[in-house]
This record gives C-alpha cells, sequence and structure tokens, in this order.
C-alpha cells in the first residue's frame, strides 16, 4: 500500500514527539486501510490537547463549516477526536487527544468499528510493546500511559497529599458527567484471540467532557456518583487494579479497573520489567510474623512482586534478591519479560510450606491453621473453600498428603492438619453458619452440562455456579456424589455430611439430575442441541477391575466397587460366614471394613510384602482393631466352588476356605455408549487431555476426576474440578486463552535439610498431637465412630503450627495498588507511602523528559565507571 504522506504528518502531530513513525509502527497502522484523506485534512486543523471551536477548525481545514461539522461528528463517532458540548449556548468544542491515552482507547470503545477493522486492536497491542522499546526504561514516575493508584481502604491514615489518590474524589468532583464502558484492553485481547479469561464489560468509568462525549454517543452508560462508588467496590472484591491518566496534574478522565494479565498499560511495566511507568507512591510491606503464605496476595499482585517463601530460620541463610531497575543501567533486552503473562512465579526460590505445595489443591493450609487457631472459624472455612468445596467430606476421606510432609513431622509428629479441617468444616452440617461464596460475576447466560455427581464433577459445578453459571450435573445414580457416596462406606463418610456440602451447591443454583444416564437416556448430541456451551466429562472409575482367574463367575464373587455399591445402597448382601479380601489398597480396607459389619470372619490376602501395600497404615491398622486378618504374598489363582458356589480361594501359597470372595483389585472407567466424536483414551481407558487446561481432542468437552488420571484420591479429583471450570469459562467465552494469565500450579516446598530446628524448637510449643476420640457405640456399626475435635483439642493442636512459610514483597516490582491488602485476612500486608511524586503535566513533559533521560544517562555512565575500576 503506497505511503500516505498526510497520514504520516497527522500520526506525527498526535504523536507529538514521542515515536518515530514509520508506515511500519503501529501508531500508523491503526489509520492506514480506512481513515480518509478528507478526516485527515480536519484532524490536521486540531492543535494537541487544546481545544477549538468548529469555524476555527473550518478555516484551518479550508473547508465549509457545515462540512467540517459533519467530519467532527464522523471522527467523534468513529473515537478519534475528543467532542465537548456546551448545551447552554449551543457550542461544540473539539480537541485532539494523544495516542494513549486517548485515540487508541476511544477507537476501541467503537465496538463495531473495531470488529470491521481487527488491526486496530493489532496496532493498539503493537504501540504497547515495540513503540515502547525506548520510552519504557526513560519514563518517569507520573508521565507513563497510566497510573495506579491504591484502593482507598489500603491508603494508610497518616498518608499525606491523598486526595488525588482516592478514586471517591475523581468521581465525586465529576457528578453528572460519569460514564460507564467495556474496558478496552480486554477488548484487545480478545480480538486477538489472547483474553485471559478476564472480559470486556462495562468496568471503565470515563468522567468530566470525556465522559459526556461517551454518553452523548451512546458509548457509554451514564452513572451516578453512588452507581461509580458501587463499580468501585465490585472491582476492588474482584481484585481490580485501579489506574488513572496522567496527563494533568490532579485530573484524569477516566478511572480504569485493571486485571495485570489483561491491561497493556500495565504491560508496558511488565513487559519491560519498568515498574515506573505505572507505580503509585505506595509500596506495600509485609509482617513476616503475621504472614502465613496463604497466596492470596500473590495471585493478584499486579506485576508478581510478591512470592511465598520459608519463615522459618535456615542453617544457610535465605537472601532474596531485589529487581533490577532501569535507573542507572541500559536497559537491554535480557532485562525485559515478554512472556510476562505465562511465567509468573508465586514461590520465591527457597520454596514455601510443604503442607500447601503438597495438597493436589495446594489450599492454604497454614492459613487456616491460624484462623482457627483465632476462633475465625467462617473465614477459615472461606479460606479452605477457595481451593475445596467439599471440605467435611475431605475432613473424613483425605489421604492427607499435607501431613505426610508437614515440617512439624520432622521434630516429633505432624500437625493433625485433617482434623482440624474436620472441626472447621463440621459448619458446612449447619445451614445457619455454612459458608457460601458472593457471586461477583453473572454468567447465567452460559449452560455448562457435567456428567457425572463426583468429587470432581461436584467440585467443577461449584466454582462455575460461584460466577452464576446455569450448571446441570447428570448422574445415572439415583443420588449424587458419586464414589463419595456410593464407593465409601458410611461408617468414613456418613452420607448427611456429603448432602449438607451438596446443598450449597443447590444454593448456588445448581441443577442436578439424578438417575439420567448420558448415552442411554440422552446423548452428547442431544446437550449440544439444548444449548449446552460446554461439558465436563466427571464419570468416575465405577466398575471394579476383575482378577483374571478362574472361578469369578461363581455366586459370591463380588468386585470391591460393586460390593461397595450395594452396602451404601442400604443392602446387606449375604456374603456367609468367611470372606477373603483380595487387594492392599484402602478399597481393599473399605471393603474388608464393611465385610466385618456384615457379621463376617474376613481375611485380607495380598499379593505382596506388607511393606509394598499401598493402603493407609491407619487405615489397615483401624481394620486390623476390627478383627480383620492379613495374609502377604498370596497370589490368587483360582477360585474353587461347589454346586456354583464359593468354596476357597487358591493362592501361590495355598488354599483359603472361604464363603465369599470380594475382589478390591482396581476400577475401571466405563465410558460405553457415550457419543464422544474424535474424544480419545489410553490402553487404560482413560480419555487424554491436556495437562494444563483438561480439554479433550472434542473441544467442548473437558475431563477430570478417574476418567482422566484412573483411581485416585478424592482430592486430586476436586482439584483437577476446578481447573476445569477455569478452563470451561474461557472456553465458553470468544477470544480467550485457556493457558494465558494461568497459574500453572508450580508449588515447590523448601528444603527442610536446611530448616535450623534447634532454633525452631525454642520458639514452639512441645505438646504432642491430639488424637479424636472414639464412640464406642458406635464401633463396627456403619456409623462413623470417629469424634470430631473438642475446641480445646483444636487450640492445642493449632498451637503445634510451625508457622513454615511467608511471602516477600520485592519493593523494586511492587507497584503499590493494594490489592494484596483487600486479600490478606490476617493484617500482614500494608502499603506505606514512600513518594510524593504528582504525575507530570503533558505540556511539561517536552521539558521534563529530556532532562529525566539525560540524568538517567550520567547515571548510566557513572556506574559503568565505577564498575570499570573493581
Amino acid at each position: 500500500m503506497e505511503v500516505r504522506e498526510n497520514l504520516i504528518k497527522l500520526c506525527e502531530k498526535i504523536n507529538d514527539g514521542h515515536y518515530k513513525i514509520t508506515p511500519d509502527c503501529a501508531e500508523y497502522k491503526v489509520f492506514e486501510k480506512w481513515i480518509t484523506d478528507e478526516q485527515i485534512t480536519v484532524m490536521l486543523a486540531l492543535t494537541s490537547m487544546k481545544p477549538a471551536f468548529v469555524p476555527f477548525i473550518a478555516r484551518k481545514a479550508k473547508l465549509p463549516v457545515k462540512r467540517t461539522r459533519e467530519v467532527l461528528h464522523e471522527l467523534t463517532d468513529i473515537g478519534l477526536v475528543v467532542q465537548v458540548l456546551v448545551k447552554k449556548v449551543g457550542l461544540e468544542i473539539y480537541l485532539l487527544p494523544p495516542y494513549t491515552p486517548g485515540v487508541f482507547e476511544f477507537l476501541l470503545i467503537n465496538e463495531k468499528f473495531c470488529i470491521a477493522h481487527p488491526e486496530i486492536a493489532y496496532a493498539f497491542h503493537q504501540h504497547a510493546t515495540t513503540s515502547q522499546i525506548e520510552h519504557a526504561p526513560n519514563t518517569p514516575m507520573g508521565a507513563g500511559i497510566m497510573r495506579v493508584i491504591p484502593v482507598e481502604s489500603a491508603i494508610p491514615a497518616d498518608a499525606e497529599k491523598i486526595d488525588n489518590e482516592r478514586c471517591s474524589m475523581y468521581i465525586e468532583a465529576n457528578e453528572g458527567h460519569l460514564s460507564v464502558t467495556p474496558c478496552q484492553c480486554r477488548r484487545v485481547r480478545r480480538m486477538m484471540g489472547e483474553g485471559s479469561g478476564d472480559l470486556d464489560e462495562g468496568l471503565c468509568i470515563f468522567m468530566g467532557h470525556v465522559g459526556d462525549m461517551f454518553n452523548n454517543t451512546g458509548k457509554g452508560r451514564p452513572v451516578s456518583v453512588a452507581e461509580a462508588k458501587e463499580l468501585i467496590k465490585l472491582c476492588d472484591e474482584r481484585g481490580c487494579v485501579h489506574q488513572i491518566t496522567t496527563l494533568h496534574q490532579g485530573e484524569t478522565f477516566a478511572i480504569c479497573n485493571c486485571m495485570p494479565e489483561s491491561c497493556l498499560a500495565l504491560g508496558v511495566s511488565q513487559y519491560y520489567n519498568t515498574p515506573d511507568t505505572s507505580r503509585s507512591n505506595y509500596v506495600a510491606e509485609i509482617d513476616k510474623e503475621k504472614c502465613v503464605a496463604c497466596g492470596q496476595c500473590t495471585d493478584r499482585c499486579a506485576n508478581n512482586a510478591i512470592q511465598m517463601g520459608q519463615k522459618l530460620c535456615s542453617k544457610t541463610p535465605i537472601e532474596h534478591k531485589h529487581h533490577e531497575l532501569p535507573d542507572d543501567i541500559e536497559w537491554t533486552p535480557e532485562h525485559w519479560n515478554p512472556e510476562h503473562r505465562t511465567n509468573r512465579e508465586y514461590v520465591a526460590p527457597e520454596g514455601t510450606a510443604p503442607c500447601k505445595t503438597a495438597c493436589p489443591a495446594h489450599i492454604a493450609v497454614q492459613g487456616y491453621i491460624k484462623l482457627a487457631a483465632q476462633g475465625r472459624y467462617l473465614d477459615a472455612l472461606e479460606l479452605i473453600k477457595k481451593e475445596n468445596p467439599l471440605p467435611a467430606v475431605c475432613g473424613r476421606v483425605c489421604n492427607r498428603r499435607c501431613e505426610d510432609e508437614c515440617t512439624r513431622g520432622s521434630i516429633d509428629q505432624a500437625v493433625a492438619i485433617d482434623e482440624i479441617k474436620k472441626f472447621i468444616s463440621d459448619r458446612e452440617l449447619d445451614r445457619d453458619k455454612r459458608f457460601v461464596p458472593k457471586k461477583l460475576y453473572d454468567f447465567s447466560d452460559k449452560k455448562i452440562a457435567i456428567i457425572g455427581a463426583g468429587p470432581a464433577g461436584l467440585s467443577c459445578a461449584y466454582y462455575l455456579a460461584a460466577d452464576n453459571y446455569k450448571v446441570t450435573v447428570f448422574d445415572k445414580n439415583e443420588q449424587p456424589g458419586g464414589m463419595l457416596r456410593y464407593g465409601i462406606p458410611s461408617f468414613r463418610l456418613e452420607k448427611p455430611v456429603l448432602d449438607a456440602e451438596i446443598d450449597v451447591l443447590k444454593e448456588l443454583g445448581v441443577i442436578f439430575r439424578c438417575g439420567v444416564e448420558i448415552g442411554k437416556d440422552i446423548t452428547i448430541a442431544q446437550l449440544r442441541e439444548q444449548g449446552y456451551d460446554a461439558i465436563y466429562l466427571a464419570v468416575g472409575a465405577q466398575k471394579s477391575a476383575s482378577l483374571g482367574i478362574p472361578g469369578e463367575d461363581l455366586e459370591r464373587v463380588w468386585g470391591g466397587i460393586d460390593f461397595l455399591r450395594e452396602v451404601n445402597s442400604g443392602a446387606k448382601p449375604d456374603v456367609g460366614r468367611k470372606v477373603v479380601v483380595v487387594g492392599g489398597g484402602n478399597v481393599a480396607m473399605d471393603v474388608a471394613r464393611a465385610a466385618v459389619r456384615l457379621g463376617a470372619d474376613v481375611t485380607v490376602a495380598y499379593r505382596r510384602k506388607e511393606s509394598d501395600m499401598p493402603a493407609d497404615p491407619a487405615e489397615v491398622a483401624e481394620a486390623r482393631e476390627e478383627g480383620v486378618k492379613f495374609l502377604f504374598e498370596h497370589r490368587p489363582v483360582e477360585i474353587t466352588g461347589k454346586d456354583g458356589k464359593v468354596t476357597a480361594l487358591v493362592c501361590e501359597a495355598g488354599s483359603i476356605e472361604c464363603d465369599s470372595v470380594l475382589a478390591a483389585v482396581g476400577q475401571r472407567i466405563d465410558l460405553e455408549g457415550l457419543d464422544l466424536g474424535d474424544l480419545r483414551t489410553d490402553e487404560k481407558g482413560r480419555v487424554i487431555a491436556d495437562a494444563v487446561t483438561y480439554q479433550t481432542g472434542q473441544k467442548d468437552i473437558f475431563v477430570g476426576g478417574d476418567a482422566y488420571t484412573g483411581p485416585k484420591f478424592a482430592i486430586d479429583a476436586i482439584a483437577q474440578g476446578k481447573q476445569a471450570a477455569i478452563s470451561i469459562h474461557r472456553y465458553v467465552h470468544p477470544g480467550q486463552s485457556l493457558v494465558i494469565g494461568r497459574d500453572r500450579l508450580t508449588y515447590h516446598a523448601f528444603d527442610k535439610d536446611n530448616v535450623d530446628f534447634d532454633a525452631v524448637k525454642n520458639d514452639y510449643d512441645s505438646a504432642s498431637r491430639q488424637k479424636p476420640g472414639k464412640d464406642h457405640a458406635k464401633a463396627c456399626t456403619f456409623k462413623d465412630d470417629r469424634i470430631t475435635f473438642t475446641e480445646e483439642q483444636l487450640k492445642a493442636e493449632t498451637a503445634r503450627c510451625l508457622g513454615c512459610g511467608a511471602s516477600y514483597v520485592d519493593p523494586n516490582k511492587c507497584l503499590g495498588c493494594g490489592v494484596c491488602t483487600t486479600r490478606c485476612k490476617f493484617d500482614a500486608i500494608h502499603l506505606r507511602k514512600r513518594t510524593n511524586v504528582e504525575s507530570i503535566d503533558y505540556f511539561a513533559r517536552p521539558k521534563v523528559l529530556p532532562q529525566f533521560i539525560a540524568d538517567r544517562q550520567k547515571r548510566i555512565e557513572v556506574r559503568k565507571i565505577s564498575e570499570n575500576r573493581q
């Protein structure tokens, strides 16, 4: 395309010397395909950032006033000029805004125009990246595209000159001139197919003449002061970063409520590692003694300035190096971070608390233990449910990997984490005390189908419903719960506990359609026809694996899962007097103990040594206490019988006389009858899917739980359910990436061998681990005989926690937004005012910026000389 010299001239006028204009630059490309010569002529007649009346503009453009006004109306509608209507006297005033904040944002508000010209979005992205190569390191505080101002609740009471740093001041000063529009940065990300799940709904507040312009042109929604403040409050709850324009001191024409993964202005700071282009006058500081490394601040930190680390004393000192700044160094590409949307690190190099790391859901264990110690049980429950919506269930059936890795176990015994969680989550059993999340979004126009009401399906449903999706869970069983209901005996998980947590999902609006088998009663194709936007496949592994030996067709031979299903459905299978359970896992222990409750004499036959048994040692001990006998290195080879009934299990080591054989040797996934199309499975029948997003070969089908991993634990399925909910949210909204801006869950624990335990022992309680009581009246019945901790036991046990982890802030990266302070439940992080830098007025910049660049260059030279002397 031929270079248009008049367009080059216009770009240079808008640019005002900030960027080098070429036919390949973003500032030229944004106009190239659509702007007319007449529109260029009128825009050239305007003066940058200075208002002009229509007759004056017409005179300079050498066009009739009427035609000039018509072109100005076109330009206003497109989003290229700022229109000010003086209604009392019927005058129109126009001014030419800069590229940013200005032309690019105003164009992006015009969605129809941008759809017709998608190059606008790409040009804005290029402007915020490659166009900033020279500017990012040479921009002083207060002269960036936008500037962070803190969440008001985070501003210290003793801070000086805070009026210009309060959203409420700007809103109140512009009463009657407020307009809410969709976010332009989020729109760019969507149009480029690189959204991070953060949608371009109405979150930006324009004000003053610009607010009036968007209201007058119908591109914005007029709001009152009260409505604008409510929007700011909602954005605070969501974790948005507030930013204002920097063109005039003490003034702004917009408050943008930004997400770090989406915002292009914040993106300059992140891409080039130059926080001064965005930062406020504040910095976050952490009280290490109060901090519990819960991670609630790290995942919302605007610039990845906070990381979870180690609190305990170490043999080798831990040093947290501050991020280098461009103040006195040549800022070459090795200092940049172009992949900032995908390479965030939430854990410090030394690692963090092993309990949080070991948990598949990465629950803030240390955090909820401290809240429980303070008697803040609802807060503790809320913190748990950020990662696990079934804590009362897990408090009874979890395999406690957090306890296996607990640092306290290196001193004496691990903290009884699961018992603490059980105490906290028993609030779920009381409708008036349970935690139900507040809905901060409304995606009720989207329908999601979940196939399977086990732990993965319930978890996915919870997190989607919390964002107000229309969620329907289909399950072929009579009641929801999957393996939690039908695969775990009630002496380990009483069903009212499960029902209470399912009731929370119902309260959130989840619909359960039980007794409906997908593939038989309704097909996946029919679900699509009914308008379901995505499908989550969480069918579990609900079929028993066979022994593969002769005699399995005899009467009184059950698969372990089939046997438990009968028992959990209220039946009392006739197992006879002597029962042999084949297997050595947790299911085998459940089967054996259930058979004991049916009056049988039970023997477990396991093919390997006792040390090889995968079952939880505590469950093995409980089985032994109840009279279960164990035979090791007994590999089954045949089941013998008489008159069609079992008489013995023949093993390589000898025969065991019995009336029943219960084979708990594995579980199978059953996808038979499902019209899964391009979805593929591996040799074990597990559905093949992306390891991060859980998306299958059928793009609208996501998978989780045993259907993906094979038989595992409830907490694994629960963790996958949440991740699938994140993916589904992104999938059903066009233009959203399934991976950009996503927590990759790359947690790692600190090295316990480097902990100075001599110092630790001096600081912490030496009390022994608390043990839950037993209700002996329930022993060997189908009721759970384990008693929840008393409050006294809870206090004693929470005091045993060493408080391993603490987060830290890199002050060189912190932007001072204050979002972290709204996330902390421990009063552990606060803002401190460290500067009093005002925004640099647009008209002062031609003088200020060259001086700043010259001073920086001198510092660079001084540093080089100093380094050469060393």
